[in-house]
């Protein structure tokens, strides 16, 4: 496993595994994929979440990210490309600050003239 690869240990009907996988599909994030066999778990899983031994897991960097929520958030948060414009350098960092830009630019298209993103009162949204 490269240090900079992504794997999510997964089964493929769960539903937390399934919110992990559009999470990294909406980020566009190149990962490994290794479906789980839970009746016979594998040494990887066990090694990388050895207390409640489930799915999905997510390793990043050699290191273990586990329950659905804390793996979206943790996607969310550091493959966030306003993140990576102060946390990267050189032509990565140029990528991102690209990315960033363009995602503020559709934001920007969205909430138009109104004075909130949900229209012209404040709300949840």
């Amino acid at each position: 496993m490269a240090d900079e690869e992504v794997v999510l240990l997964s089964v493929y009907p769960s539903l937390y595994s399934m919110r992990v996988r559009i999470a990294l599909a909406e980020k566009d994030i190149k990962y490994e994929l290794i479906e789980e066999n839970l009746t016979v778990k594998s040494s990887l899983l066990l090694e990388m979440n050895p207390i409640h031994k489930k799915v999905p897991v997510l390793i990043h960097k050699g290191k273990p990210i586990v329950e659905s929520l804390l793996i979206v958030e943790y996607i969310d948060e550091v493959f966030d490309p306003a993140r990576r414009t102060w946390a990267t350098m050189g032509e990565e960092q140029e990528a991102a600050k690209k990315e960033f830009i363009e995602s503020l630019k559709i934001l920007e298209g969205e909430i138009g003239d109104k004075t909130y993103f949900g229209g012209e009162t404040f709300g949840l949204v």
